[in-house]
């Protein structure tokens, strides 16, 4: 497996591009976990609605607006992530200061954009 990645803001709804960025993650062979506000499963991964110690996360994809990232912080910061990627409309510079106080890489871009031009 490689770069696990949590995918913040997921959605059972298939027309929505988290759910098309898990599925597009697990076919590139990514291991995925999954947090958004309503549980199940989105092509073999459960979306969980609870916050829970994940291990080992890479990379943390953000769906969520910058209001709704606000309870999220100190979250994504316990994780240790290697990177942060802001999809767009997640793009918000007062996490961009949390993450780099605390080491964390970031980057606004889009994780179908990233998987499908081989940059992820």
């Amino acid at each position: 497996m490689k770069k696990k990645t949590l995918v913040l803001g997921a959605s059972l709804k298939s027309f929505r591009f988290s759910n098309f960025a898990i599925n597009r993650l697990v076919n590139h062979g990514v291991e995925v976990v999954a947090l958004g506000v309503k549980s199940g499963d989105v092509f073999g991964v459960w979306v969980d609605t609870e916050v829970k110690p994940y291990k080992d996360v890479h990379t943390v994809t953000l769906y969520l607006n910058p209001g709704n990232q606000k309870g999220y912080y100190d979250f994504i910061v316990s994780l240790s992530p290697k990177r942060v990627i802001f999809n767009p409309g997640t793009e918000n510079p007062e996490l961009y200061t949390i993450l780099k106080a605390n080491g964390i890489c970031f980057e606004e871009a889009c994780t179908l954009v990233l998987l499908a031009s081989n940059q992820y």
